[in-house]
């Protein structure tokens, strides 16, 4: 089985990236992050595609004929926001002949660093470890779940100080987000 993340360029630079800790968790062997090209295709990825047995998970996928998991190796998810997603498919032609997989979670996504989430939608760690648990990889699944929470820990308590250096105020990402609404 391989994963294949299909990152947008501006993802690779947000902290917020989840793709990275998915290939850092489960390994090179299982996950890779690949940036995308929209002139220059990734030729493993390419490779993937030709060998008829990889599918694409994809959100808005109106296609969910594959039920059965177990013949298929290779998984391609698209990494970044549901805009540069969108802007990833819709801009690879090589993508458009892949066969797509939708699922609905049963859990909420518990991601909510980011602002303009689609409901029902899941981050990219989300989506691996429910297609881990969905193969039957049950201990990859909760030892990618494990870093995924101690990530979300992070973000969530990282502190930022703002202000000056007489009187910082401590922000968590939530303030941070506050912050940046009230001074648009």
């Amino acid at each position: 089985m391989k994963i294949h993340l299909l990152t947008h360029q501006k993802e690779l630079k947000r902290p917020t990236n989840t793709a990275a800790l998915v290939v850092k968790t489960l390994g090179s062997g299982l996950a890779e992050q690949i940036l995308w090209g929209r002139k220059n295709p990734d030729q493993s990825l390419l490779d993937s595609i030709a060998r008829g047995r990889a599918v694409l998970l994809y959100k808005d996928s109106e296609e969910k004929g594959i039920e059965d998991l177990s013949e298929i190796d290779d998984f391609i998810i698209l990494d970044g926001t549901w805009q540069e997603a969108r802007k990833i498919y819709n801009k690879s032609p090589y993508l458009h002949g892949v066969k797509t997989f939708s699922f609905s979670s049963q859990s909420k996504s518990k991601y909510n660093i980011r602002r303009n989430q689609k409901e029902g939608g899941l981050c990219t760690a989300e989506c691996v470890i429910e297609l881990l648990k969905m193969k039957g990889e049950s201990q990859k699944a909760e030892k990618l779940n494990t870093a995924f929470l101690e990530f979300l820990k992070a973000m969530i308590t990282r502190v930022v100080v703002l202000s000056s250096p007489c009187s910082p105020e401590v922000y968590t990402a939530e303030k941070v987000r506050e912050n940046k609404e009230i001074k648009k």
